[in-house]
This record gives C-alpha cells, sequence and structure tokens, in this order.
C-alpha cells in the first residue's frame, strides 16, 4: 500500500456509545487487513463489550469518499487500496478524480479491473507546468504528438490559434480536472 502519510485510517466507534456521549473507538488502520471480513471482524471484537454493536466510523483519512460513509465501507475498498500500491501519487489522484467526478466507480457498477481499464484508456496526464493553463498545454502537446502541423510551411504554423484549437478539444473530446485531462469515451 501507500506510505504512511497517505495510509487508509477509520477511527471505529458505536452509535451506543455515540448516543450515550460517548466517543471511545480506535484507529484502524487498514493495511493491516487483507480484505473487509477480516477488518469488520477485527472492529466487532474490539467492541466485544457490546451485545450486538452498530459500528459508526466517525472519522477516516486517505479513503475516497466514494468508498465509505459514516456505517459503510466499500466491499470494493481493498481491492482498490491494493490497485492504487501500484500506482505512483500522480496516477492515484487522477483515478480517484476519474472514478469520482467521471466514470462514478462503484456506482457504476464496472468491475474493478474494467474501471482501471478504462482510466488507462482515458488518461492523458496531468498539466499544470508553465502554462498554468492545463487546457492550453495539452492542446500544445496533441498538435506536437499527433503531427498535426507537420506539413505545414513553418511561417504558417506561427499563425495556428493553439487556444482555439484547446477551447474546441475540450468542447468536445476532453476534460480537465485539476490539471488532469481525460479524453471523454
Amino acid at each position: 500500500m501507500r506510505n504512511l502519510e497517505s495510509t487508509p485510517k477509520i477511527y471505529v466507534g458505536t452509535y451506543s456509545q455515540y448516543n450515550n456521549g460517548s466517543l471511545i473507538g480506535k484507529w484502524f488502520d487498514l493495511t493491516d487487513y487483507a480484505d473487509l471480513k477480516e477488518f469488520l471482524q477485527d472492529c466487532y471484537e474490539f467492541h466485544r463489550n457490546e451485545l450486538d454493536p452498530e459500528l459508526m466510523f466517525q472519522d477516516w483519512e486517505n479513503i475516497p469518499d466514494f468508498l465509505i460513509s459514516e456505517c459503510s465501507l466499500h466491499k470494493e475498498a481493498f481491492t482498490y487500496f491494493e490497485a492504487i500500491g501500484e500506482m505512483d501519487d500522480e496516477a492515484v489522484e487522477a483515478f480517484e478524480i476519474y472514478c469520482k467526478q467521471i466514470n462514478y466507480w462503484p456506482n457504476n457498477c464496472c468491475e474493478l479491473e474494467d474501471q482501471l481499464e478504462s482510466f488507462r484508456e482515458s488518461y492523458r496526464g496531468f498539466f499544470g507546468g508553465s502554462m498554468k493553463d492545463p487546457e492550453l498545454e495539452y492542446a500544445y502537446q496533441y498538435v506536437e504528438e499527433t503531427g498535426l502541423l507537420s506539413g505545414a510551411p513553418s511561417a504558417l504554423g506561427k499563425y495556428f490559434d493553439y487556444e482555439a484549437f484547446a477551447r474546441d478539444l475540450f468542447l468536445e473530446g476532453y476534460s480537465e480536472y485539476e490539471g488532469h485531462v481525460f479524453a471523454d469515451y
């Protein structure tokens, strides 16, 4: 999984204790568990002083909101953390954006492998460099990579309107979120 600063953790209490004015609970490091079942067993074991504890996730760190709520952790959470454990920080950030704002996983009913494949096909990279405009920066790269102006005389290339081209690219075919660029298909 990720380094200590990005380790997924959940503070688990119970609704009964909370309703009685107590915030007693425990931080659980999800990297200590292989799956949801093992994690929940440990949570119930910690709260064994209650007859039928109703777990309450009172706080969490480094867990995307689409995987957790106050009373549940998505069954695919551990598979998700395993998958992002193999990514660099930029890809992790982009994948979270993709799941949250573009392809709405896990609500889209896709398997995680399908979601990852779709992400790999769609993601074009992070564009937050010296231009300060990710869309314009991507347009320059797009023109260069596709050779769009390779047949045009260099004098004509100087008059190419990259800003208008970037606007057109992102009106139809591409999206930008926090500097990350995705193809819309």
